[in-house]
């Protein structure tokens, strides 16, 4: 009996050690077909992104607006507020408040736009005149008085016109 009890009991270890053998064998070894899909998911996720950097429109160059110089100059006493236009291709006023006179400043208009300087007295009044001169040459005067007096010089630039700087 000890011969057959010793054999069932080698046949059970024989039966039951191949399969925890291979199910030990399998856990131990990565599955490759996972590893597979998931370095091809991968990859095709950074070729999508490099994709997108590569192959971004570039952003368009500033031009250079051509621009001619002005000088806008307010001549009196006391205080103003005065507005400007300077080197903006939208056209937008610069507005300065709480301006001790005189003043005095040269800025680049671009062409085709209006150079204009306006000037409003605060409520203590006085007197005072803007001057406007293109590339050199005086364009315009005015002139204000009074509380809250005000003033404006305009002048014209030509559109057209290349080169200037």
């Amino acid at each position: 009996m000890e011969s057959a009890e010793a054999t069932e009991a080698s046949d059970l270890i024989d039966v039951a050690e191949p399969e925890n053998a291979e199910k030990g064998r399998a856990d131990a070894r990565p599955d490759r077909r996972g590893l597979i899909i998931a370095a091809v998911v991968l990859l095709a996720c950074g070729g999508l992104i490099g994709y997108g950097f590569l192959n971004t429109p570039e952003k368009p160059k500033s031009r250079a607006v051509p621009t001619a110089e002005v000088t806008y100059e307010v001549t009196g006493s006391g205080t103003a507020e005065l507005s400007y236009l300077a080197r903006s291709e939208s056209g937008e006023a610069t507005v300065e408040k709480g301006v001790t006179l005189p003043w005095k400043k040269t800025v680049q208009v671009p062409l085709g736009k209006a150079p204009t300087v306006a000037l409003v007295l605060d409520g203590k009044g006085g007197q005072a005149s803007c001057t406007l001169a293109i590339r050199g040459k005086h364009v315009q005067r005015a002139t204000a008085s009074g509380n809250f007096g005000r003033a404006t010089c305009t002048g014209e630039l030509p559109a057209g016109e290349r080169g200037e700087h």
